[in-house]
């Protein structure tokens, strides 16, 4: 018997650690989804580089204690999935976001942001996000553009002192 309750606490440490580590969690119920539509979620993720785990909800809810994540419990009821991100804040959320969009029956239910407990609507609000490539992009361009007008300009007024000397 010591052998089980050995397994679990080292599951309940294992996920207590992809809780602490992870920068960006989202909690699932994908109740009503076929084994096609589990299995493309799973290889968009993994692609993302997110993991993708279905755990009990005894051993996720003794391993948010233990992580200091107790506001996640009340979203730990009913068939959950947890996918957790150890690189990319935005990802978990967009990737999830834009398949539930797609598939009703999955249903985003909490996640936690950078060691903060997160609601549906901060997660949507997450997932409405540019990437980290177009937000780059962004400030590159906001960067980019008073050099751009400052060449204009200078070119603009050697232009008209040629016109004024010729």
């Amino acid at each position: 018997m010591s052998t089980v309750i050995e397994n679990k606490k080292q599951l309940v440490d294992e996920i207590t650690e992809k809780f602490t580590s992870s920068v960006s969690t989202v909690v699932v119920d994908y109740r009503g989804l076929t084994v096609a539509q589990v299995t493309e979620l799973r290889k968009q993720l993994r692609e993302a580089g997110i993991e993708f785990k279905v755990y009990k909800n005894t051993m996720s809810r003794r391993a948010v204690e233990a992580a200091e994540l107790t506001g996640l419990n009340d979203a730990l009821t009913g068939p959950n999935a947890i996918a957790f991100s150890k690189d990319d804040v935005v990802a978990p959320a967009k990737i999830l976001n834009d398949f539930a969009k797609k598939n009703e029956a999955l249903e985003i239910k909490a996640g936690v942001i950078e060691g903060n407990v997160a609601t549906v609507e901060e997660i949507k609000a997450l997932a409405e996000l540019p990437s980290r490539e177009g937000l780059l992009s962004m400030l590159l361009s906001v960067l980019q553009a008073p050099i751009r007008n400052l060449a204009l300009a200078t070119k603009a007024v050697a232009e008209q002192k040629e016109e004024q000397g010729a």
